[in-house]
Order: C-alpha cells, then structure tokens, then sequence
C-alpha cells in the first residue's frame, strides 16, 4: 500500500509541475497552449534516449529541458500572431505531430514498441529509490513554485499579468510584449520537459500513446479546477484530480453493474461535471484568486 500511495504522490508532483509551467503560460500570460504533452513527451524521450547512449542522468534531464524550451520557440513566434482560439488549435495539432513522429520514427524511437529499461532514477536504493524520487521530485516542486512567486512579483512577472490583463493597453504604453510571451512559453515548456524526464525514469518505459491529448486536458482540468494564476491553486488542483482519478478506480467495487470501460467514462463525465460546477460557483477556481499567490 506505501508503494502504491509512493506512486501516485510521484504522479502527482509530475502533474504539478506540469500545471505550474501551464501556470506560467495561461495563468499569467493568456496563452492557450493546448499541446502540454507535447513537451512532455519531448523531454521524455529526449532524456531516455540520452541516458540508454550513457550520458549521466543530471545531463539528460538538463537536455530534455532544453530540448523542450528550444522546440517551443517556433511555436511561441507563432503566439505572436495568432489570437487565442488559433493558438489552441496550433498547439494541439503539434501535439499530435510530436506524437506521430515519435510513432513513426521507428529508427530512433522504436516507434509503437516503446523505449524499455530506461535506467530508474536512484536505482542503487532499492525499496527506497520511489522515496527518494518523490523527495526530490517534492523539493524540484517546491522550487518552481517559489520561483514562480518570486517571478510574480517581479517587473518581469507584472508584465505577464499585463500582457494576460490587456495586450492593447500594455503596447499603447510603449511595452513590447512579444519577446515576453516567447520567454514565457518556452518557460513552460522547459518544465513540462523536466516532468517527461522524471516521468520517463521513474515508469522506465515509455510509448507513444502514453502521450495522447488527454494528458494536455488532465493538466487543464487541475488549473482551472485549483485556479489559473494562482500557484497555490495549480498544485492543489493536480493534486485534487489525481486523488479523485484514482481514487475512483475503486468506485467499481461498489457500484454494481458496472464494467471497467463504463467506469472509465463515468469518472471522466464526474470530472467535467465538476468541472461545469466549479466554473459556475467558483469562476477563479477552489484555490484561486484571479492572481498568483
């Protein structure tokens, strides 16, 4: 029971730190970016496929991050140009480009066959490699989280609110928010490589459909349930959904007549329904305020 409630606190911080680089990019800044696993997946293979050549674990999560940030810029020049409901559709059309390309390249991905026996992270621990995972994956957490406060109340960090607040305004003050927007955005990507990289190591074998939208939408659901701009509210948010995803895998022992597949379906309608609630009655989220704190 500690192993399984180890794992799921490891998925958790995963999905924290993911909502906290989403934070960053929609919370403050505005940007609808609908391809989160796309990074993810980036920073996963990026760091597996490092440590299976040899190179040091500290190196290839370095390069997965990287990695990740590099790839966004691209996509963060596109921000520039396009209004929110396109940049969605931009993202998630890369999202799934990143997915197909992974699927296909077999040659340096093993395509559907997966990348296995990536090296665990504190592997040499034994029993305790899974707590000492989750005790730095807690600590990288908590840095990002402070940073990010700390960012918050920068004037680099007031210029994000702005660009979020009012762009028009921001420009007509004689601010370019354009370079801002890309700093942040690959930012955000930056994070979500590092969680592929702890995730990658910490599952030791990865697949193309374990990076499917729905990650992205999983990612969303724990802001906007927790609160978009706060960071207080990314983290209880992930936090939230992933006690109610599996805590609920349970549900079926207890509800009678109903299978795998429909219980599935059933949790996601719980979700959105949630969702709809906390929209309605707690428009900033359960933890948010309409700002970072």
């Amino acid at each position: 029971m500690t192993a399984y409630l180890l794992a799921i606190g490891i998925v958790a911080l995963i999905y924290g730190l993911l909502a906290l680089g989403l934070n960053l990019q929609f919370g403050l800044t505005g940007l609808v970016n609908f391809g989160v696993v796309a990074f993810f997946a980036v920073g996963a293979y990026t760091s597996g496929l490092l440590s299976l050549q040899g190179v040091p674990l500290p190196l290839s999560f370095a390069a997965a991050a990287v990695l990740a940030a590099l790839l966004a810029l691209p996509i963060g020049l596109l921000s520039l140009r396009l209004r929110d409901d396109y940049l969605a559709i931009v993202t998630l059309g890369f999202s799934e480009a990143v997915r197909i390309t992974i699927q296909q390249e077999s040659w340096l991905t093993q395509g559907v066959q997966g990348l296995p026996g990536l090296p665990k992270l504190f592997a040499s621990w034994g029993p305790w490699s899974d707590a000492a995972i989750f005790a730095v994956l807690l600590g990288a957490v908590a840095v990002v989280a402070w940073g990010t406060v700390r960012l918050t109340g920068s004037p680099f960090g007031r210029l994000l609110k702005a660009i979020g607040d009012d762009e028009a305004a921001l420009s007509a003050l004689g601010k370019d928010p354009a370079r801002f927007k890309v700093q942040v955005f690959m930012l955000g990507a930056a994070l979500a490589g590092l969680a592929g990289a702890f995730y990658a190591h910490f599952i030791t074998f990865i697949t193309p459909e374990q990076f499917i939208p729905l990650i992205t939408f999983y990612v969303w659901m724990g802001l906007i349930m927790g609160g978009a701009g706060s960071v207080r509210g990314a983290l209880f948010g992930s936090l939230l959904l992933m006690v109610f995803l599996e805590g609920s895998r349970f549900a079926k022992d207890w509800v009678p007549g109903v299978s795998e597949v429909g219980m599935a379906s059933l949790r996601l309608a719980a979700v959105g329904l949630a969702l709809i609630l906390i929209t309605l009655y707690r428009p900033h989220g359960l933890w948010g305020g309409g700002k970072s704190q």
